[in-house]
C-alpha cells in the first residue's frame, strides 16, 4: 500500500471533507482546544490539516499576532484550506509530515486532527514534529473516536483504509519517547483519542 494512493484518496475527498463534521463535532473540538493552554501570539503548526477544520478555533486563541501553518500531503486539501481561510496569519503548505519544510524550533505548538493514522512513518513524523517545535512545546494528536472505534470504522470502510489504525496507549507512549517527547497524557475511550506530549530538548 503506497503513500501515493492515500494522497490520491484524500485528494478525491477534499470537496466533501468539510461536510463530514457536525456542529456537535465543532463544539467538542472547541472544548478540546480551550483546554490546550494556547496563548496569544503563538505560532501553531497543524500537521495533516485537511481543509483547515481546526483553523478557526485556533485563530480565536492566538489572535492577530499569532500564526497558523497548515501542512497536508494532499494538494487539493491544502488548496481548499487556503481558500477557506485567506487570512494573513494563516499559511498552508503542501508537504509530508515525515519531511516538514521548516527550520528547527519554529513553532510553539503542533496539532494533528484526524490524520495521524495516515502518516506513512509515524515515528519519523513525530521526530520531525519534535525538530520544528521549540523546547517545552506541546504536540496534540486528536480524534473524535477511540482507537478501537477508528479501527472498526476503517475495517468497515475497507479498501485503502482497512489497515489504518491508531497506536494503543502503550505503543503511543513508546513512540513519543523514541522521538524525545515526554508523555503528558493519552486518553483513549469512546468518542475521543487525545495524545499530548511535550518536547524534551
Amino acid at each position: 500500500m503506497s503513500h501515493d494512493k492515500h494522497q490520491a484518496f484524500y485528494d478525491s475527498l477534499a470537496a466533501e471533507w468539510d461536510l463530514m463534521f457536525t456542529a456537535e463535532d465543532f463544539e467538542r473540538l472547541s472544548h478540546l482546544v480551550e483546554g490546550m493552554g494556547i496563548d496569544k501570539g503563538w505560532h501553531i503548526l497543524d500537521i495533516g490539516c485537511g481543509t483547515g477544520v481546526l483553523f478557526d478555533l485556533l485563530r480565536r486563541k492566538i489572535g492577530p499576532d499569532g500564526t497558523i501553518t497548515g501542512v497536508d500531503f494532499s494538494l487539493r486539501m491544502a488548496t481548499r484550506a487556503h481558500r477557506n481561510f485567506p487570512f494573513e496569519n494563516v499559511n498552508v503548505v503542501d508537504a509530508d509530515a515525515t519531511n516538514l519544510p521548516f527550520k528547527p524550533d519554529t513553532f510553539d505548538m503542533a496539532v494533528s486532527f484526524s490524520s495521524f493514522d495516515n502518516f506513512s512513518d509515524p515515528k519519523k513524523a513525530l521526530a520531525e514534529a519534535h525538530r520544528v517545535l521549540r523546547s517545552g512545546a506541546q504536540l496534540c494528536i486528536i480524534y473524535l473516536a477511540s482507537s478501537k472505534e477508528l479501527s472498526e470504522e476503517h475495517k468497515r470502510a475497507g479498501g485503502l483504509l482497512a489497515d489504518d489504525h491508531l497506536p494503543p496507549r502503550e505503543k503511543m507512549a513508546e513512540l513519543f519517547s523514541l522521538s524525545n517527547f515526554k508523555t503528558v497524557r493519552i486518553e483513549d475511550h469512546p468518542g475521543l483519542y487525545l495524545a499530548c506530549a511535550v518536547t524534551n530538548k
